[in-house]
């Protein structure tokens, strides 16, 4: 938001390049490439993972600081590097109602209007589709906001609770995995609405949230710490786990709640009666794990 509350949606307007970079990721086997990934991202020969490990960390200038264990010697693979802990002292939770549940960038932000949200700059895209033709779900975020946050190869990919909140159910939305990178995001109508995703809704103080744990290219799974691993292998169908009684998990502000085993994207919704996003999150901004949203 700007100072005067209005949405900001910044951002390259899709060009004919955007879309002839793009055009390969509608041909490719997704699927396919994604599951050779998932298997190249566990191997345990020392040489191999140490090399993509140390290539990653030059390529993207990778904060070894902030690691609990900075020896690549600890990492088993590269997937355990990629999901690597954090030092508990480096990324401070605010006492703000709603905070940023990762690290990355702030790709949109904004209000939830007559049930759409902004995709990229020109393009919008349904909650419904969002949420997988969850129409109820959908009704609890008329008048609410959205933030999608991107994460690059160089951020910290473990996923926490914006706020304490009541798990109530988990839904896997089967879908395309194209690159969730901002020039497909400029480029390919519906993107995060067409991607593999997992949809969790937890109610809080301030009403509902869904976190939205986007699939992506290369992207080889997507775990939450109730259920594990919940891609890849779970079909072409939607499937939806519900949550009451001992089941019902309180997770507390701050704490993990999932995690990628490769980089994506993160949609979250807010109900009505959280306050608006402050003004330094909006389009393009750096995000991290712990700062106030609200």
């Amino acid at each position: 938001m700007n100072k005067n509350n209005e949405p900001s949606f910044k951002g390259k307007p899709v060009s004919l390049w955007d879309k002839l970079v793009t055009l390969p990721q509608y041909i490719i086997p997704q699927h396919l490439f994604s599951l050779v990934m998932y298997r190249a991202t566990r191997c345990e020969v020392v040489w191999f993972k140490n090399l993509i490990i140390s290539t990653i960390i030059k390529q993207y200038r990778v904060n070894m600081a902030e690691a609990a264990e900075m020896n690549l010697d600890y990492y088993s693979s590269f997937n355990t590097f990629f999901t690597r802990l954090l030092r508990n002292d480096v990324r401070p939770i605010s006492e703000s109602d709603i905070v940023s549940p990762v690290d990355g960038v702030v790709s949109q932000v904004g209000p939830v209007t007559s049930g759409q949200i902004v995709q990229a700059k020109g393009q919008e895209y349904s909650v419904l589709a969002l949420l997988g033709g969850d129409d109820a779900l959908t009704s609890e975020f008329v008048g609410g906001q959205f933030a999608t946050i991107y994460l690059s190869p160089k951020d910290y990919h473990r996923i926490h609770m914006p706020a304490t909140g009541i798990l109530r159910k988990m839904r896997y939305i089967p879908g395309k995995l194209f690159s969730v990178s901002p020039r497909t995001a400029r480029a390919v109508p519906d993107l995060f609405a067409r991607n593999e995703r997992v949809a969790v809704t937890f109610d809080t103080d301030f009403g509902p949230i869904v976190m939205v744990l986007v699939g992506a290219i290369f992207v080889g799974s997507m775990e939450t710490i109730w259920a594990g691993q919940i891609t890849p292998n779970y079909g072409k169908v939607i499937q939806q786990w519900t949550y009451d009684g001992e089941q019902a998990i309180t997770i507390e502000k701050g704490q993990e709640m999932g995690r990628f085993n490769m980089g994506s994207t993160v949609v979250m919704l807010v109900g009505k009666d959280v306050a608006l996003f402050n003004e330094q999150v909006e389009a393009e901004a750096t995000i991290q794990l712990g700062n106030a949203m609200s």
